[in-house]
């Protein structure tokens, strides 16, 4: 109901409460101000009333000291209550007359019969109750008499406004965030402090439940059972409760947490409900609780790093504790290389419970200088704090796969070694994070920390790393059956040797004897033809340069060894140092003896070989230079025969075989006269301008007929005016042979392409040339015999499965024409079956293509 509301209003109640009038036995404003009330509108009674939650208390009275010599009566008593509910005057003629005030004793026994009343209000328009006057009889008020009481009215407001006024400067005085609430747990008191750490104005609070303006939703549940506890304990013990110490998570108006610190008492104010009010005072802990967590993370970066056994250990150590302790994210830990120019994340963690793989991970990651965040610390050397990286202008690497991952801030901190930068602190938050200083300073006291460790723990795995590489290196000595040495040249040239492997009983044949310096052996064991080498090889070393020699060591059991010494010397401190190798090539050397003793015997063979070959070339111009006379013979006498009409048919017939096989042997003989003549260089080259395109044009008109008897047919794309310097018999015989031969081998049906154009640059041909082609989809060449297509009576074996004949001269005779005009021929598979001959031809005279 409306009345129960604004009579129950808690704001209300606690402004009443704060105008201290409820506990004041005489207040003589309010005692002047009703006296002039009576008198001024001729009143028996005048009257200031203030409305509790539950009954009328009057605070001065002026009139007979009967019936209103009560201070409290009942709500149900009271005509001041309308004025609460209804927040406006109420004027009253005849209260015998209206039904609405029959309940009222003072009514029913003629002792209020006429009223007037005005409300009494707060600076924020809350009603406490009221300045009445009253009338045995009744009365009708006028207007100048309802302006007079209006008048007195706020005489009564300015006294309330001073007292709540004073209440409020002497709350707002107190420094820390003072709260005062009922036992429902509404607000009846906030000071100025309050409002600056919560955000909420005292205007605003007043009347709200206190925990929903200072705890955190989701811990609302425990803040009430905390009230609740402290309101019991004040209860059972009767009295005003010692104030309690608590630690809470306070939240402010724009929902940033924060721990805080509350003094919470119960005191003794009436409140119109169970007469207790409770009291708290907050204070923002944060940064003692930071100091706290961060000291603490301090202590357990020191537990890790006296506990971890690597430098990798330590690391991930050390962000877990931070990015715990912080509550951050995730964190990783780059190391820098200086001699390569990069930093290399080498560990990471995250909280269990946030999934960042697509963010960071336990893989090495590297970036060079400047680059990622941890490049861009180590290139300067400061801490960087990026508070909000959506917001950031900045790009660097990983940035969008930081934000695909949630995260909103990233700080990096560099740990130094001295002046320089061994490693990289990174770690990244879900929510975006101002800068902080006092946090920055602190972190860099934990980088500190972590570079000391890292320095001395770089330094003892260095130690370690290098005893077990020399362990190694031992191993790997003892393995081989080289010397490996080092030793101290004198000021005077004279070498001591400093270490020596086991492996010098190798090659010296015997162990060196007990008290001698193995230089001194291996010097008087030199073999004296090569001491010279090795006085140069110690003259090169003393001079600062690298050098190497071979000689010979009669070893102490009397065998002769080759050895190969090479040296290499070095500076440490003032002393000369030359760390060497002597192997034992006793066997290469006489393997490469061996080997110049084969190849001497191989090259005289092959200079029997071409002599033989010399001569059988010769053997061969002359058998067939000797076979061309009677071959002629034959031919003549076959011919005349043929002139014969005397012959008979068969006599005939025979004399056409022995035409035609004497023409095959001619042909045979020539071709091999061409090929002695052009290997030898002895065929003479007629070189003239050739119409290479008449000529190519006239060789394929010629050869057509073969190829029609075969049912081939012949294209020919030649571009126009081609010229070449060469011989117009020998290039016909070269075009001649190329045809024949696709004719030869390309099955009926199928086709043979001529093409001659200027050669393109990049491609077979150099130089100014021109490039002839004649391509065939005959029975082919097995891949692996191309090689051997232009050597003397070399035939491919498609052919000689296919019982196709040839002597295998014609390819050859080929490559030399083209070659002794400076040209090349090349074949080559065709795609779709078939073989593709490429000459290549100088366009231009020898003379004229060299100038």
């Amino acid at each position: 109901m409306p009345t129960t509301d604004r009579i129950q209003d808690a704001r209300r109640l606690r402004l009443l409460h704060a105008t201290g009038l409820l506990e004041e036995s005489e207040v003589p404003l309010l005692d002047r101000v009703t006296r002039l009330a009576a008198r001024w509108l001729c009143a028996p009674v005048a009257m200031v009333s203030l409305i509790e939650a539950d009954r009328q208390i009057v605070v001065s009275a002026a009139g007979p000291a009967d019936p209103w010599q009560l201070q409290h009566s009942p709500l149900s008593q009271s005509l001041c209550q309308n004025i609460v509910v209804d927040e406006a005057p109420l004027t009253v003629s005849d209260a015998r007359t209206d039904a609405r005030w029959r309940a009222v004793e003072t009514v029913s026994r003629g002792q209020l019969t006429a009223y007037a009343g005005m409300p009494l209000r707060t600076g924020c328009g809350q009603v406490l109750g009221a300045l009445c006057v009253i009338d045995e009889r009744p009365r009708q008020w006028n207007d100048e008499q309802l302006e007079t009481l209006a008048d007195l009215a706020a005489m009564v407001e300015a006294e309330i406004a001073v007292r709540l006024a004073r209440t409020q400067a002497v709350l707002d005085r107190v420094p820390e965030a003072a709260v005062s609430f009922d036992a429902s747990g509404a607000v009846v008191a906030w000071n100025v402090a309050a409002e600056h750490l919560l955000g909420w104005s005292a205007a605003e609070a007043a009347g709200c439940q206190a925990g929903a303006l200072i705890s955190p939703r989701q811990l609302r549940t425990g803040w009430e059972q905390t009230v609740r506890r402290v309101w019991q304990e004040s209860r059972s013990s009767g009295a005003s409760a010692v104030g309690q110490r608590l630690e809470v998570t306070a939240v402010d108006r724009s929902g940033r947490q924060f721990p805080a610190e509350m003094i919470v008492q119960v005191g003794t104010e009436q409140d119109g409900q169970d007469g207790r009010v409770c009291h708290a005072v907050l204070h923002d802990i944060t940064a003692q609780r930071r100091m706290q967590v961060l000291r603490e993370a301090q202590h357990a970066v020191v537990r890790v790093l006296a506990e971890a056994g690597s430098s990798q250990e330590a690391a991930a150590g050390v962000l877990a504790a931070v990015t715990q302790a912080l509550g951050w994210t995730c964190g990783e830990y780059w190391q820098v290389d200086s001699d390569r120019g990069a930093v290399t994340r080498i560990a990471s963690w995250h909280r269990p419970e946030r999934d960042v793989s697509a963010f960071t991970g336990d893989e090495p990651l590297t970036f060079a200088l400047g680059q990622g965040l941890a490049g861009l610390v180590w290139d300067s050397g400061c801490a960087m704090w990026v508070a909000d990286l959506p917001a950031d202008g900045r790009d660097f690497a990983r940035k969008p796969e930081a934000l695909q991952a949630g995260l909103h801030a990233a700080v990096g901190l560099p740990v130094h070694r001295g002046d320089r930068v061994q490693g990289v602190l990174a770690f990244f938050t879900d929510t975006a994070l101002p800068p902080d200083e006092d946090l920055v300073t602190l972190l860099e006291g934990i980088c500190a920390h972590v570079g000391r460790y890292m320095e001395r723990r770089r330094a003892e795995e260095l130690a370690l790393e290098l005893a077990e590489s020399r362990r190694r290196f031992e191993q790997i000595i003892a393995q081989l059956d080289d010397d490996v040495w080092t030793i101290e040249v004198g000021p005077d040239g004279t070498p001591r040797m400093m270490e020596v492997s086991p492996n010098l009983t190798k090659l010296l044949g015997g162990p060196v004897p007990d008290g001698v310096d193995p230089s001194e052996i291996v010097v008087r064991q030199i073999h004296p033809d090569d001491r010279s080498v090795v006085a140069a090889f110690q003259a090169a070393t003393a001079s600062g340069k690298k050098a190497e020699a071979e000689y010979r060591l009669i070893g102490l059991d009397g065998v002769t060894r080759w050895i190969w010494m090479r040296g290499i010397p070095r500076r440490d401190g003032g002393r000369l140092l030359v760390d060497g190798i002597s192997t034992d090539i006793t066997e290469r050397r006489q393997l490469a003896e061996q080997r110049e003793r084969l190849l001497a015997a191989e090259q005289q063979q092959v200079r029997r070989l071409r002599q033989l070959d010399a001569m059988k070339d010769e053997l061969m111009a002359l058998v067939t230079h000797e076979l061309r006379n009677p071959i002629g013979a034959i031919r003549g006498y076959a011919e005349l025969l043929l002139d014969d009409p005397a012959l008979s048919d068969q006599q005939r017939s025979f004399t056409d075989v022995i035409d035609r096989k004497s023409t095959h042997l001619q042909r045979l003989v020539d071709d091999l006269l061409d090929l002695a003549r052009l290997e030898a260089g002895g065929l003479g080259i007629d070189p003239r301008p050739v119409a290479l395109t008449s000529l190519l044009r006239e060789a394929a008109d010629d050869h057509r007929p073969a190829a029609a008897a075969k049912k081939l047919t012949i294209s020919v794309d030649l571009a126009p005016a081609l010229r070449v310097h060469a011989d117009p018999v020998r290039i016909r015989q070269l075009a001649d042979n190329l045809l024949s031969n696709a004719i030869k081998y390309t099955p009926a049906g199928g086709t043979v392409a001529v093409t001659a154009v200027p050669a393109a640059a990049g491609g077979p041909c150099t130089g100014e040339a021109i490039m002839l082609t004649v391509a065939d989809t005959g029975i082919g060449i097995p891949p692996e015999q191309y090689g051997q297509l232009f050597s003397r009576f070399f035939r491919a074996s498609t052919a000689k499965d296919s019982g196709i004949k040839g002597t295998g001269l014609g390819l050859a005779i080929t490559k030399a024409i083209a070659e002794a005009h400076g040209g090349t021929v090349t074949a080559a598979p065709r795609e779709g079956g078939g073989t593709v001959f490429t000459v290549c031809l100088p366009s231009t005279p020898p003379a004229l293509a060299t100038s």
